[in-house]
């Protein structure tokens, strides 16, 4: 039985049997508890509005962090390079480009041998493979450059691991003898300050992400727990009229009052509906299970479990979960198969799905007649997702700039920046990709690609 069929059923039988007050109370119950959802409902979202104050002021606070590093490095009177594992050099400071006479540009990807003279490249050599197990302190090298010839310098060498722990290159900074283990020591203590705090700002904007979808959630919880509220209490009424039923004939009652009970109560109506009613009440507490485990997918903190799942339906999900939340919903166009199964982090990707929509959907605001299109399909061994809108599209100059931290082009208030760069690194990580480009016939898509199976 439908759950539309089982309501109405249940409705007329309720109206057959019970008499106007007993309809009433049957209200006022369901009222007190809407009420009290309604109520708890105000408060979480009171709580998701002080966590977007809190998210905000976390974003200040690593924006300033950012500008904290930068000039440090600009203001330091000693030489920083900072190199990869193949010795490629990443980063350099001001210092070595006066002492050097080339500026950043010039020497970024270059090989960091280059800029020593052949005794310290041997040294060097030796430094790269020590640090992998301890610091190396104040070691005597010898800089190149063009106007001055060699430039002593006594280096201090450290390994440099990324949020993983797994070694990434070195970092070497010369200075005279005595003040070089301060100034390490307090960029090694800004650094490890700025990943801490980009890891809580991360987790913040996933958090304000799910705020944002609060009005959508719920709506989705409504339906079921409407159904299986409408259901407990047919089965609480059944229940009385089989009590009755059966004390009659407990009672010794004649058999043909019996039979006149059994008929008066409908007895047999009840038997035949009690499997059906008891089935939708299972069927709307399964799809409260679902949403609910949604939810801590998308919320949790820690990497679930890589396994296989239905792209399609998550692809489903995120965009129902964004699209009732709208006060405008959009008209949503689907060309996705029926089960595309990826192997990967369920979470992540319904995350990355769920930025994509929002974003789509808060481009088209001031658009007339907002349209979404969702594509979903096989590439070879790789799933593919696109998500269109139909807004004004992104300026040419800001194509390249739309995965970078902290890039929007939304009101103050309105995002962090951040919800496509995460997207953007959860794909890297998962050894897909997410692109963006302007649509032909107007509007942006993104284009979500993943492996259909991922290697641990």
């Amino acid at each position: 039985m439908t759950t539309d069929s089982a309501q109405n059923k249940d409705t007329g039988l309720i109206n057959q049997v019970m008499p106007d007050t007993g309809k009433h109370s049957l209200d006022a119950i369901t009222e007190e508890s809407w009420i009290d959802v309604i109520h708890k409902m105000d408060s979480v979202y009171a709580n998701l509005v002080d966590y977007q104050v809190e998210l905000e002021e976390k974003n200040t606070e690593l924006e300033e962090a950012h500008h904290f590093i930068n000039s440090v490095l600009s203001s330091m009177t000693d030489v920083l390079i900072v190199c990869d594992t193949q010795n490629r050099i990443q980063r350099v400071n001001h210092k070595l480009e006066d002492l050097i006479e080339q500026s950043a540009e010039e020497l970024v990807g270059r090989d960091m041998y280059e800029l020593f003279d052949q005794a310290s490249k041997d040294n060097l050599a030796r430094y790269s493979k020590k640090v992998l197990s301890e610091t190396v302190y104040d070691c005597e090298v010898n800089l190149l450059s063009s106007e001055k010839g060699l430039v002593p310098l006594a280096l201090n060498c450290g390994a440099r691991y990324d949020h993983k722990g797994r070694y990434v290159g070195m970092v070497l900074i010369g200075r005279p003898v005595g003040e070089l283990r301060q100034a390490y020591k307090e960029l090694n203590t800004a650094h490890q300050e700025l990943q801490q705090a980009q890891q809580q700002l991360l987790q913040s904007e996933k958090m304000a992400s799910l705020g944002r979808l609060v009005a959508g959630v719920a709506h989705e919880l409504n339906n079921p727990i409407s159904f299986v509220f409408g259901n407990i209490h047919a089965l609480k009424r059944y229940g009385a009229r089989f009590t009755s039923y059966l004390e009659a004939i407990h009672s010794h009652a004649d058999r043909e009052e019996i039979k006149h009970l059994r008929e008066d109560l409908k007895i047999d109506s009840m038997l035949s509906d009690i499997d059906s009613l008891i089935d939708g009440t299972l069927e709307g507490a399964e799809r409260v299970k679902d949403i609910v485990q949604d939810l801590r997918r998308f919320s949790s903190s820690q990497r679930d479990e890589k396994q296989w799942f239905n792209l399609s339906t998550v692809l489903r999900t995120a965009v129902q979960w964004v699209v009732k939340a709208e006060r405008v919903k959009p008209e949503v166009s689907f060309q996705i198969p029926d089960e595309l199964e990826v192997n990967a982090h369920e979470g992540q990707i319904h995350q990355i799905l769920v930025n994509l929509v929002q974003n789509a959907v808060d481009v088209m605001e001031e658009v007339k007649d907002p349209r979404l299109e969702v594509v979903c399909y096989q590439k070879d061994d790789k799933a593919v997702v696109e998500i269109r809108d139909f807004g004004s599209g992104i300026p040419d100059e800001d194509l390249v700039r739309v995965f970078d931290p902290f890039f929007t082009t939304k009101p103050v208030g309105k995002g962090t920046g951040l919800g496509l760069y995460i997207s953007y690194n959860i794909a890297d990580e998962h050894g897909g990709s997410l692109q963006v480009k302007n649509h032909s016939e107007g509007g942006a898509v993104f284009i979500l690609t993943l492996p259909l199976s991922i290697k641990s």
